[in-house]
């Protein structure tokens, strides 16, 4: 998925496009702690928004930082943090917040190994995290998941777009390998900052009724009207915002599901395979939430084995699962602690579904 038109390509970083493209899309305060792998992303962030006149913030925890990212958000700013995966956890509260409050905020996750403190190396362990639990309540944010440095750069412009249109959480989500690989990419021309806020921010009573934002209803009634309200949202964004692409899909029989940069490597194995003769396909879902459950459906129908590819020990595994038959073999192939499958191990498990 590429939306920029290409000009001229500029040889970048992940974690560096990252950040520029946030500052080309109009990110006007950043708050963050720093966390490898993605403290190049906060350490440019730190000289391009002085550079422009916007705010930046190191915040003395990443409790902190999620905060500060909320009270700006309130106030109308177009406001983004970055972390890593420990560092997101220590945020979850502060999500929640945002989500009861409904206001739009822009979260770059760069994955690294877990539990616990873990290592700095790639992973995707964070799925669930951020698909399944940003926070405690009933609500889902959007995550994007690129799986190179010029879809990065795309996608992060459009999570600002996509947070503003539905005043919500947008992530983007990958892993430790993109944010430090390079690769050339085409940055997105520099937007206009908005001239005046959205009629819901806190901006100063005079000449209008007050606004209220807050994620605090002490009454219930008032709550389940708050959640009935976040539950359509959330289905017109399921109806509207899902995002996939399809390799070699259209007369396979053997399907690998996987994203980031376990999709790449994925690509790598069925082009490998097709060589070879075998019906081999790929079904990488771009959005993580709103997962493309029908379109999925749909290619897991015509499959006679599916494969799904991670890098953790199984958790988007778990959602095609859910929307596989019964008789269908699903079968997980996964590496943890910051290792990348390669495209042998690849070849070798669908050889075997194959078989």
């Amino acid at each position: 998925m590429t939306t920029t038109t290409p000009t001229k390509q500029t040889l970048l970083k992940g974690n560096i496009a990252l950040a520029e493209a946030s500052v080309r899309a109009g990110c006007e305060a950043y708050f963050g702690y720093p966390i490898t792998p993605q403290t190049e992303l906060l350490e440019h962030m730190a000289s391009r928004m002085v550079e422009l006149d916007r705010a930046f913030l190191q915040a003395e925890s990443e409790v902190a930082a999620i905060n500060m990212v909320y009270g700006a958000a309130a106030a109308g700013v177009r406001v983004m943090t970055s972390s890593s995966s420990p560092g997101i956890s220590l945020m979850q509260e502060g999500f929640s917040y945002i989500a009861g409050s409904q206001v739009p905020v822009v979260i770059i996750d760069v994955m690294r190994g877990g539990p616990g403190l873990g290592n700095i190396q790639p992973s995707q362990s964070d799925y669930n995290q951020v698909t399944k639990t940003a926070g405690h309540g009933d609500f889902n944010p959007i995550v994007l998941a690129p799986a190179t440095v010029q879809e990065a750069i795309d996608l992060t412009v459009l999570a600002f777009d996509l947070a503003d249109k539905y005043r919500t959480l947008v992530f983007v989500l990958v892993d430790g390998a993109i944010g430090q690989m390079m690769e050339p990419a085409v940055l997105p021309p520099m937007r206009p900052l908005p001239e005046k806020r959205p009629s819901w921010a806190l901006t100063g009573a005079e000449g209008r009724d007050k606004n209220v934002v807050t994620s605090l209803y002490l009454g219930a009634d008032g709550l389940e009207a708050l959640n009935d309200k976040l539950q359509t949202k959330l289905l017109q964004i399921q109806m509207s915002e899902v995002r996939y692409e399809e390799k070699e899909m259209a007369d396979a029989e053997i399907g690998i599901v996987a994203f980031g940069t376990a999709a790449r490597v994925a690509q790598t194995a069925v082009s490998h395979l097709r060589q070879k003769g075998v019906p081999v396909g790929l079904f990488r879902p771009i959005t993580l939430w709103p997962f493309p459950e029908k379109e999925l459906t749909k290619r897991l129908d015509q499959l006679k084995a599916c494969l799904v590819v991670e890098m953790n020990a199984g958790q988007m595994v778990h959602d095609v699962r859910r929307l596989a038959s019964r008789d269908l073999p699903v079968r997980f192939l996964g590496r943890t602690g910051g290792n990348i499958p390669m495209p042998d191990a690849i070849e070798t498990a669908v050889q075997e579904l194959n078989n």
